[in-house]
C-alpha cells in the first residue's frame, strides 16, 4: 500500500514539473502559428492599363448582297440549256433557248406585211404626184379663162385627197413597223440571258420543259454575285445608341479557322423588333477571293469605339460579376494577406475585363487558386503575370 501511494506521488510530481516547464520555457509565436491555417498556394496578375476596344458581340449569317430569280416572259418549249449549276457568266450571257418557230412566221408576216405597206405608200405618193400636176395645170389654165372655177375647185379637192392618202399609208407603214419590231423583241425573249455578272447557283429546267405559262412562278436559273456579300446580325436595343453606319465590323466563322474578315455597318433598322427587343443591322462584307459562301454562321463584333489607358485585370480574377450592375468582387493580395473588395466594371474584350473604379495599377488580383481562400486568409504566390 504505501508503495502505490509513493509511485502515485512521484508521478504527480512530474506531471507538475512537465507542466511548469512548457509554460516557462515554449515559444507562443511558434506555437501560434503551428497551429494555425497554413497559407493557401495562389497564381496573381498585376492590374496594367492598356489601349481598349469597344465593341458590340454579335452573331448572324452570310447572303449574297445582289442575286436574280431567272424566269421566262415567254412561253415555250426549252430546246437548249446552255449552263449547269456553279457556273460562272457575263451579264447577257446565254442560258437558254425556247422553241422560235411559231415567232419565226409571225417575224416574215411582219416583214411582208411592211415591203406591203412601202408599196402602198410608192403608189399613193405617185397618185399624189400627178394629182398636184394636174391642180397646177388647171390653175393656169384658170388664169386665161380656159376652164370654170368648179373645175378648179375639183382639182384642189383631188390633191388634197391625195395628200391625205399618203399621210394614211405612212401610218399604216409606221404600224407594221412596230408589229415588226414586238415580234422581234418577243422573238429576242425566246433566248434567256444572265442579267448580271454571276455564278448560276440554280437551274431549275431541262431541254423539253414547258416554260413561261400564263399565271407560272416557275425559276429556271438563279444567279448570284459573291464578290460582296450581306452579313445580318441582331444587336440589343440597349445597345443601338452607340451603332453608326460606317462602324467597322470584324468576325470569324468555324467554315474557316484561323482567319478574321472584315465588314463594315451598312444599313441599321429603324425599327425595333417586338419579339425580343433587337436592332436588324446589316454589314457589307468585301469578298474579292470569294472564299465566304452565303449561308454561312459567323460571329463577330462591331467595333464602336477606342480608348487609351484603361485599367484590366483577366476574366479569370473575378469571383463574381454583375454584368448589368457593372462591379464584380476579387481577391487583393498586398504583402502576404488576400483582401476581398468589389469593384466597379466596364465592357469585356476576349479574356480581359476592363476596371472602372476599385484598383490601380500594379496592384496584384489572384486569378488563380482563389476558390481555396477566405478574406483575410494568408497566401503563398507561385506565379505573377501581368504588369
Amino acid at each position: 500500500m504505501k508503495r502505490r501511494v509513493a509511485f502515485g506521488a512521484l508521478l504527480l510530481a512530474f506531471w507538475l514539473a512537465s507542466t511548469g516547464c512548457s509554460k516557462s520555457g515554449g515559444d507562443p509565436k511558434k506555437d501560434e502559428k503551428a497551429g494555425g491555417k497554413p497559407p493557401v498556394a495562389v497564381e496573381v496578375s498585376k492590374v496594367s492599363a492598356m489601349d481598349f476596344t469597344e465593341g458590340i458581340d454579335v452573331v448572324g449569317s452570310l447572303s449574297a448582297k445582289f442575286g436574280a430569280d431567272v424566269k421566262s416572259e415567254f412561253a415555250g418549249i426549252v430546246t437548249e440549256v446552255y449552263v449547269n449549276e456553279w457556273v460562272r457568266v457575263k451579264k447577257e450571257s446565254p442560258l437558254a433557248k425556247i422553241d422560235t418557230r411559231e415567232m419565226e412566221i409571225i417575224l416574215q408576216k411582219a416583214r411582208a406585211a411592211i415591203e406591203v405597206a412601202k408599196a402602198n405608200l410608192l403608189q399613193a405618193e405617185v397618185a399624189g404626184k400627178r394629182a398636184e400636176r394636174e391642180y397646177e395645170r388647171l390653175l393656169k389654165l384658170k388664169e386665161v379663162g380656159l376652164v370654170t372655177q368648179q373645175s378648179l375647185d375639183d382639182g384642189s379637192t383631188e390633191k388634197e385627197a391625195a395628200s391625205a392618202r399618203i399621210e394614211a399609208v405612212k401610218a399604216q407603214l409606221k404600224v407594221t413597223e412596230e408589229e415588226l419590231h414586238h415580234t422581234q423583241t418577243r422573238l429576242s425573249k425566246t433566248t434567256i440571258r444572265s442579267p448580271m455578272d454571276g455564278v448560276v447557283s440554280y437551274r431549275g429546267v431541262n431541254v423539253g420543259d414547258m416554260v413561261g405559262e400564263m399565271g407560272s412562278q416557275r425559276m429556271m436559273f438563279k444567279i448570284i454575285d459573291t464578290r460582296i456579300l450581306e452579313l445580318t446580325v441582331t444587336v440589343p436595343s440597349g445597345e443601338m445608341g452607340s451603332l453608326r453606319v460606317d462602324q467597322p465590323l470584324t468576325f470569324s466563322t468555324d467554315a474557316i479557322p484561323g482567319k478574321t474578315f472584315t465588314g463594315r455597318v451598312m444599313f441599321i433598322n429603324p425599327v425595333v423588333n417586338d419579339a425580343d427587343r433587337s436592332v436588324k443591322v446589316i454589314a457589307e462584307v468585301e469578298n474579292g477571293g470569294e472564299q465566304l459562301k452565303g449561308g454561312l454562321f459567323v460571329k463577330g463584333r462591331i467595333l464602336t469605339g477606342r480608348r487609351t489607358g484603361v485599367l484590366n485585370i483577366p476574366r479569370t480574377a473575378l469571383l463574381v460579376w454583375d454584368v448589368e450592375g457593372k462591379k464584380g468582387d476579387i481577391f487583393v493580395v498586398g504583402g502576404e494577406v488576400a483582401t476581398r473588395r468589389t469593384i466597379g466594371t466596364g465592357g469585356a474584350m476576349g479574356d480581359l475585363i476592363e476596371v472602372t473604379s476599385g484598383l490601380k495599377v500594379g496592384e496584384q488580383v489572384i486569378t488563380r487558386g482563389g476558390f481555396n481562400v477566405r478574406d483575410g486568409d494568408r497566401v503563398s504566390i507561385t506565379q505573377v503575370s501581368g504588369g
